[in-house]
């Protein structure tokens, strides 16, 4: 008799989270080539009952595949965090026989003729849906002829082939790019910052996911910063080039065989912002102010340069004297402030606090539960004892750096929260801190990331497909990027911002410098960021094949030229053979998010700050927001939390565009 294969069973331990001891890599094949017949064998079972009803063909839908998740969630999140070789290969294996199992499910006319047919309850949810199973099933396929089925097939595979080949060779490179440093070299960094670099009797600084890289704004040998800022703009150059084009060409060919004009439209009509022209409209209104401002800035910067011999300020420098205006105009010091930012006293004393003061809940440890590697900790969440005290799910955190794992800061789940299913939600945290030491953007980014698990672990809906996160890419940045606002606000800061050595909290003085640093610097922030979102737009805007471009290079500078972002020294946050987000992470045409998003956290905060930062703030976003997933329409649960509908001012105030209009 074979051994029991741990991803086929249910797990035993509490709210369903896997049983890391006992699942290893060679599981993953066996069990998923089992799931995927399973799930076949669900679905016929479903076209094989008489008279389609809600029950027996929306719900049974929404039941099943439960092993196909169970073996897709454990592989894609360790292979995301701890990539091996024989993970890769294993992928190679499966991505395109899972894109073809979700064709064949999502193309087949009688389950989509039983959906059709059903009586839908009348109820907001179950009527969300249903509309959104049919836009699915439609825009995978289901309303095509046979060819036009077949050749939807093909692309998907050959699409998901090219994303799992893009992330696999920018990891490679960015491993292989990681820059060594004699000690000398490091000038400007902490001893800690130092010895966490120390690799033998030299120094390797990983590179991180964006162009500009954080390490620019304190190293002080300008070689240093070269070298760094050079290996970084190296990415993909060979390797991915190829990919980003003909992933273009497959997208606008997929889009037009489904009846839109471009991918970007194909996108954004599942997004709140409805349209392309939308989305570049936002990238255009707001271009003209943040170039400005940006260019300002690099005057100013370049100002202080020159105090130290320096002549033109591109890339490499200017994040260095743009940190140096910085410390002299608001007297920071972001090497001494660091001490201020411990990992686990953020964490605990900041993040989780201000849960719970909003919300109710509480955070605790649970070392008797394994993650998935010794540095990860497991987290349960606990309701208010209004609400019964009951166990909300689990949480995973895993932010420390290690070759193996992608770049930049993600959630993602193992479990969804769902009535139907009776599952509660198991999400992880993931960042690659080499220093547990905290710069303000890291303590940002954990804010930023815990409000994406929030939005897991709050759900409360009946279906999975509308869960959690599964909501457009332009409103699930909405709860991550508000929660970033509670990172310094007095009553959560002074709680957690303690000096490592002494205990002393952080100052009014030096807290008053921090919040004003975070408006500082603002039009290159914002222009790197509309840059990238441009070259996202514009790759993913073309309406024939004639029009993609050969030369990635010339592309991109002709975008940057033609929204007036193209200031001297200034790089996009991704240039395309790097920028994962849209050819490896699934925000394709949609970087733009960001930003939309943006717009929503900086008029929702403006509630917080009139009403307060507690619970009855907290529950009215819960409620509205967290709490419903895909199941509310969006603009009726942002009314409903905030009492109107969104004001973009806030959002130009902060970004020091007030005269920009949009």
């Amino acid at each position: 008799m074979a051994p029991m294969n741990p991803l086929l069973e249910p797990s035993t331990l509490p709210y369903g989270l896997p049983d890391f001891a006992a699942i290893r890599l060679e599981h993953v094949e066996p069990a998923f080539e089992e799931a995927v017949s399973r799930h076949a064998r669900e679905i016929s079972e479903i076209l094989m009952r008489k008279a389609p009803t809600w029950e027996n063909t929306v719900e049974a839908f929404e039941r099943s595949g439960e092993e196909l998740d169970r073996v897709t969630a454990w592989f894609f999140n360790l292979q995301g965090t701890d990539s091996t070789e024989e993970f890769d290969a294993v992928a190679d294996r499966i991505v395109p026989r899972l894109s073809a199992h979700m064709d064949s499910i999502y193309q087949n006319d009688q389950l989509f003729s039983r959906l059709q047919g059903v009586e839908v309850p009348d109820d907001e949810e179950s009527r969300r849906l249903h509309d959104l199973l049919v836009r699915r099933f439609t825009r995978r396929g289901a309303r095509l002829d046979a060819a036009g089925k077949t050749r939807l097939l093909e692309i998907n595979q050959r699409l998901s082939q090219l994303a799992e080949e893009f992330g696999r060779n920018l990891l490679a490179d960015t491993r292989a790019l990681a820059v060594t440093f004699a000690e000398e070299d490091l000038a400007g960094l902490s001893a800690e910052q130092k010895e966490s670099y120390l690799d033998g009797d030299v120094y390797t600084v990983p590179l991180e996911l964006p162009t500009t890289q954080s390490l620019q704004a304190e190293l002080a040998s300008p070689a240093a910063r070269r070298k760094l800022f050079d290996a970084s703009r190296a990415r993909g150059a060979t390797s991915n080039a190829p990919l980003v084009t003909e992933s273009a060409k497959l997208r606008l060919e997929r889009a037009q065989l489904l009846g839109f004009d471009t991918h970007a439209n194909y996108v954004i009509s599942e997004e709140t912002a409805g349209t392309a022209a939308a989305a570049r409209q936002l990238i255009a209104d707001l271009a003209p102010a943040a170039a400005a401002n940006a260019s300002a800035e690099r005057k100013l910067a370049g100002e202080l340069a020159g105090l130290d011999g320096g002549a033109d300020l591109d890339g490499a420098d200017w994040p260095f004297y743009q940190a140096r205006r910085r410390e002299e105009e608001l007297s920071l010091n972001e090497a001494e402030l660091r001490n201020y930012f411990p990992l686990q006293q953020v964490l605990v004393d900041g993040v989780f606090h201000a849960a719970n003061l909003l919300y109710g809940i509480t955070v605790t440890r649970r070392p008797d539960l394994r993650g998935y590697r010794d540095d990860v900790d497991v987290w349960e969440v606990t309701d208010t004892p209004e609400r019964g005290g009951a166990g909300i799910g689990l949480l995973l955190t895993d932010y420390r750096a290690r070759p193996s794992k992608r770049g930049g800061a993600w959630m993602s789940s193992f479990v969804d929260q769902a009535h139907l299913t009776g599952t509660k939600a198991v999400v992880v945290n993931v960042m690659s801190l080499s220093s547990q030491l905290l710069s303000i953007d890291e303590v940002t980014t954990v804010f930023h990331e815990f409000g994406h698990a929030l939005h897991g672990l709050l759900s409360d809906v009946r279906y999975p497909s509308l869960s959690g996160t599964n909501v457009p890419r332009d409103w699930v940045e909405f709860p991550s990027q508000i929660n970033e606002n509670y990172a310094f606000a007095p009553e959560i800061v002074r709680n957690y911002a303690r000096h490592v050595d002494t205990g002393e909290v952080i100052d009014e003085r030096l807290l008053e410098a921090v919040r004003a640093s975070r408006q500082f610097g603002q039009g290159f922030d914002t222009s790197e960021y509309l840059a990238a979102a441009a070259i996202d737009l514009a790759w993913h805007s073309l309406g024939s094949e004639d029009e993609i471009p050969a030369d990635i290079a010339a592309f991109e500078a002709e975008v940057l030229t033609e929204y007036g972002l193209d200031v001297e020294g200034l790089e996009p946050r991704y240039r395309s053979t790097w920028f994962n987000h849209i050819f490896a992470g699934g925000y394709s045409a949609g970087y733009y998010s960001y930003l939309w998003a943006e717009a929503l956290d900086a008029d929702g905060y403006g509630l917080v700050e009139e009403e307060g930062i507690n619970r009855a703030t907290g529950d009215k976003f819960r409620e509205n927001i967290l709490g419903r997933g895909a199941a509310r329409d969006y603009a009726e649960a942002y009314r409903a939390f905030r009492g109107r509908d969104k004001d973009t001012r806030p959002l130009l105030l902060r970004r020091g565009l007030e005269g920009t209009q949009h």
